[in-house]
């Protein structure tokens, strides 16, 4: 049985901070089979969950059906409702209490934070959230693309989450495997303006 990767979809996820990592995430373990992991989405059910921007997609599996997680994925966008959500936020604790490495990107952080889980560790966020999660405690890394502690692994906007996802398949796998998912979905930033 393959080690599971579960990326959290909810409404108002910002799109590119899931689809991103899901990208990497999903090149990598479809590509690579022998390593040992599969990435799968994971929302409360399988009706259409509307993100950020108006796209619709739909979780490949929900909270009840998904099983063991290795690795969360929390994205950001609008994540208020989810933060303040007993049910969520207490899946969070347990899913960490099982051992599972949990990572977020952008304000994804906040759901972290409100579980508990960012007690104690440094992490990053998207800029314009920076003073908003240091006022929660958090001792905030503002110029860190992304924060690894271990256990939890925050990331800062969108394309950080990319960079963050990279880490990861270069910690869980190695850096050549990771190189090569670089390669093979030409993710070379050089921006034009």
């Amino acid at each position: 049985m393959p080690k599971r990767i579960a990326i959290a979809l909810f409404d108002d996820a910002e799109e590119l901070d899931w689809v991103g990592p899901y990208e990497v995430l999903a090149a990598w373990t479809q590509g690579a089979p022998e390593d040992g992991y599969e990435t799968v989405t994971v929302g409360d059910s399988r009706d259409p969950v509307t993100c950020a921007h108006g796209l619709r997609v739909l979780a490949d599996t929900t909270w009840d059906d998904v099983g063991h997680i290795d690795v969360l994925v929390v994205p950001g966008g609008d994540t208020r409702a989810i933060s303040a959500d007993d049910t969520f936020v207490s899946r969070l604790r347990e899913i960490a209490d099982g051992g599972a490495l949990m990572t977020s990107v952008c304000t994804g952080a906040y759901p972290l934070q409100a579980a508990g889980l960012l007690d104690g560790r440094p992490a990053t966020t998207h800029w314009a959230s920076v003073e908003r999660l240091r006022s929660l405690g958090v001792d905030v890394r503002e110029d860190e693309r992304f924060v690894d502690t271990g256990e939890v692994i925050t990331a800062a906007g969108v394309s950080a989450g990319i960079d963050m996802a990279l880490h990861l398949v270069a910690r869980l796998s190695s850096v050549e495997r990771a190189r090569e998912v670089r390669r093979y979905i030409q993710y070379d930033p050089q921006p034009p303006v």
